[in-house]
């Protein structure tokens, strides 16, 4: 409804014409510490960035009382390890870690089953002081094929026959 001519109007009560604004240009990594096109290949051991990692560890947390471990190994490297890998996996898919991420290597390593003794001989060597070495947990990470995060956890199976092809081994 308008304003009558005869009522007062304050200042800062009148409409105001509006601005157009240009869009804004497109943004290109000019600082020297921007990370441009392809830097994620070249910073080795940086791992990959995805949304909501730190949830990852409640889901790994989940799997604590099902961990089927050997005499020796260890809840909590088993746990970073499979954290590990599961964010690698996630960051695969572009989302933030699922259940899956994480049960994919601890089916994939035996630690939801029995396992052959080779397997856990080799899993010892792999996960042993784990959740005290970061540079440690990004070589597990790494070597984990990207064909095997790709699976599902069900068609891994609990310690697969093909466990040395599966782990990059």
């Amino acid at each position: 409804m308008t304003q009558p001519k005869f009522a007062p109007i304050a200042q800062e009560d009148e409409v105001r014409p509006s601005y157009h604004l240009a869009p804004p240009a497109p943004w290109r990594p000019t600082r020297p510490a921007d990370p441009g096109p392809g830097a994620r290949a070249a910073l080795p051991g940086a791992g990959i960035q995805g949304p909501d990692q730190g949830y990852g560890l409640a889901l790994a947390k989940r799997f604590t009382s099902k961990l089927v471990l050997a005499p020796g190994e260890h809840a909590d490297d088993v746990l970073r390890g499979a954290f590990a890998i599961g964010l690698r996996r996630a960051a695969l898919y572009g989302r933030a870690p699922v259940s899956s991420d994480i049960e994919l290597p601890l089916r994939l390593f035996g630690y939801l089953g029995e396992a052959p003794a080779e397997l856990v001989a080799e899993r010892h060597e792999l996960f042993s002081g784990l959740a005290h070495s970061y540079d440690q947990q990004r070589s597990l990470a790494a070597r984990v094929p990207e064909s095997t995060l790709r699976l599902t956890p069900v068609s891994v199976g609990d310690a697969p026959a093909n466990w040395r092809e599966l782990i990059g081994g």
